[in-house]
């Protein structure tokens, strides 16, 4: 979020920051070495950043930040999983959970705050939708979870893994997913692989096909039903997307991207879409 009037430099991935230093009268090169020190290096403060000449660090200083969401709490379980409740302004919250395991530290991220698609068996679904979250609050997660597990490149990486699974359906919030994603995977900020970075849809099909074309990833369709008649119920987006168009937009983004996975999550309700039932 932003204060006052300075822009929150959180909000801008590489190509952003690229024309925003180049509008400023600064060379392009400038955008990576601002990305090192807000996303690799977690720093704030833009004296801090010393290779930056003085005259551009007083200017960033006074009409630029870097804030990611506020901590509102934070909680533990005792197999190492921590969840943090971040505070996005006008009393809003979202929700971001890092899950440690054996061989890999999972972080789940957020996209919306609530969520408008009305899936019968999700809790978010109940709490409505407000808006869609800026890049700054999506991107902002992995900047915050990735300071608090006092993760560096001096440091072995506890966050080895980003799934958008959480709050919100993030096709409906596409352009800022990109964006943020494209941090992500960015070399010098977060440098994850495509395949470490997951991204769950109920179906949205435009959002499909353009992350395909900008950004792919690893892709994860809530399906949980094998019909239309049952998936109108459960996951109400089919009435739009209905699942051949949803399947073959499925094949579109495999038959393009064949090195990322496609998962279908299928979540089992007793008696609704447990038994055996014609695909049709």
């Amino acid at each position: 979020m932003q204060t006052d009037n300075r822009i929150n430099l959180l909000d801008y991935d590489r190509h952003s920051l690229i024309r925003y230093c180049e509008e400023i009268g600064e060379p392009s090169y400038r955008a990576t070495q601002l990305i090192k020190w807000i996303h690799q290096l977690g720093v704030t403060d833009f004296e801090v950043m010393t290779n930056l000449s003085k005259k551009l660090r007083k200017r960033l200083s006074s009409c630029a930040e870097i804030k990611p969401p506020e901590i509102q709490s934070e909680s533990s379980s005792r197999d190492g999983t921590r969840k943090w409740l971040l505070a996005v302004g006008n009393n809003n919250a979202i929700e971001t959970v890092f899950i440690p395991e054996n061989e890999r530290g999972t972080l789940c991220v957020s996209a919306q705050i609530g969520c408008p698609l009305s899936c019968r068996f999700c809790a978010t679904a109940r709490q409505g939708f407000n808006r869609n979250l800026l890049v700054s609050e999506i991107v902002g997660q992995v900047w915050l979870a990735s300071r608090l597990l006092g993760q560096s490149p001096k440091h072995k990486r506890q966050i080895t893994n980003v799934v958008l699974m959480g709050m919100g359906e993030p096709l409906l919030n596409v352009d800022n997913v990109i964006a943020a994603i494209g941090l992500m995977l960015d070399d010098n900020a977060y440098n994850f692989g495509r395949k470490r970075v997951t991204l769950s849809t109920a179906g949205v099909i435009p959002g499909i096909d353009k992350l395909s074309l900008a950004c792919p990833v690893s892709l994860a369709v809530s399906l949980h039903a094998p019909n239309n008649e049952l998936r109108d119920l459960l996951v109400p987006i089919n009435r739009t997307y209905p699942l051949a168009e949803l399947m073959a937009a499925c094949g579109r983004y495999a038959a393009a991207n064949p090195k990322h996975e496609i998962t279908f999550e299928y979540v089992m309700l007793k008696d609704v879409n447990d038994g055996i039932t014609e695909a049709r």
